[in-house]
């Protein structure tokens, strides 16, 4: 209540007898007091005691160690660094990339973060996408694809030293990412697993390091189809890619391309090499052949796997 809207009262008894005064009501903060007390209360004091206790508790907090989270954070904090108001005092940089982190790791709900750092759920969906981008931009050029045939040659050789498969440039495959239906979208997201989802399109290496990502696609496209309107197809389509050129097969004199391994959801092409169809006898060289591509493309899986298991946000619906 403003203060002219407050009734005066003359004297004290008149305020007694009469009762007729207005009590001027508290003025309402803009922050609950638990979000006003974030500087003295949990989330400083807690990030600071991961960093004083051992490496195992702050990389399971964070899912990585203090020294790569403070490569990170110098990487992107010009970016993600915000100024005091007269109202308040910031987000720092570090709990922004500690709960991007943390949101990432656990997939929990922005709800439930807001109890640890004691910042808004509100103020949290707003900072996480844009962390997320910072740290896209800065990651990104970790994740490429190679640029000389030497590059490609590295990895193939890795692939037929460790999985007994030559001629592989890496481990092609789609995981389905669990999306909440977005609105007026029909069934274009509705995948045959039968819920919601977009695909994480991937080529991986020898070494389960991923070399091309491709993220967003609608869950109701195949792999194939997924793959086909991604960049790496296109540079492949048009030979620009640099991979090697035609060559024998240990103990072979036939020359044959290098090729990326897949399941049976691709089109089998010069670079595509997937699974013969069918059942085979055991024995047989459709069989043979069948297991050991199937143990060279297992990689692009278990890559997946990995991920999914330390960001488990990847797990649970967006």
């Amino acid at each position: 209540m403003a203060d002219d809207d407050v009734l005066v009262i003359s004297t004290a008894a008149f305020i007694v007898i009469a009762g007729l005064s207005k009590r001027k009501k508290k003025k309402r903060w803009w922050t609950t007091k638990i979000y006003r007390n974030r500087l003295v209360t949990r989330g400083k004091l807690f990030l600071n005691d991961l960093m004083q206790e051992d490496g195992a508790h702050f990389r399971n907090f964070t899912r990585m160690s203090s020294d790569d989270f403070f490569y990170l954070l110098e990487s992107i904090r010009d970016k993600i660094t915000r100024s005091d108001t007269h109202f308040r005092k910031a987000i720092t940089a570090e709990e922004r990339l500690a709960i991007t982190l943390r949101y990432l790791a656990t997939g929990d709900s922005f709800s439930s973060l807001q109890y640890l750092f004691n910042v808004s759920k509100q103020v949290i969906s707003k900072f996480v996408p844009e962390v997320c981008k910072e740290i896209i931009n800065t990651l990104s050029q970790h994740v490429k694809v190679p640029s000389t045939t030497d590059e490609w040659l590295k990895i193939a050789e890795k692939f037929n030293e460790t999985w007994n498969f030559p001629h592989c440039l890496g481990a092609l495959d789609g995981k389905h990412i669990p999306l909440q239906c977005p609105i007026n979208s029909g069934s274009i997201y509705y995948n045959y697993k039968s819920n919601f989802s977009i695909v994480l399109m991937a080529l991986v290496d020898g070494d389960y390091n991923f070399i091309f990502v491709d993220v967003g696609c609608q869950g109701g496209v195949s792999d194939g189809g997924v793959f086909k309107n991604c960049q790496l197809y296109k540079d492949m389509e048009k030979n620009i890619l640099k991979f090697p050129g035609c060559s024998p097969l240990p103990g072979r004199n036939k020359e044959m391309p290098y090729v990326f391994v897949a399941d049976e959801a691709f089109a089998l092409t010069e670079n595509i090499m997937k699974p013969y169809s069918g059942r085979h006898r055991k024995g047989s060289k459709e069989r043979i052949f069948n297991y050991r591509l199937s143990r060279a493309r297992r990689i692009v899986e278990n890559a997946f796997g990995i991920i999914s298991a330390v960001f488990r946000v990847l797990r649970k619906p967006m």
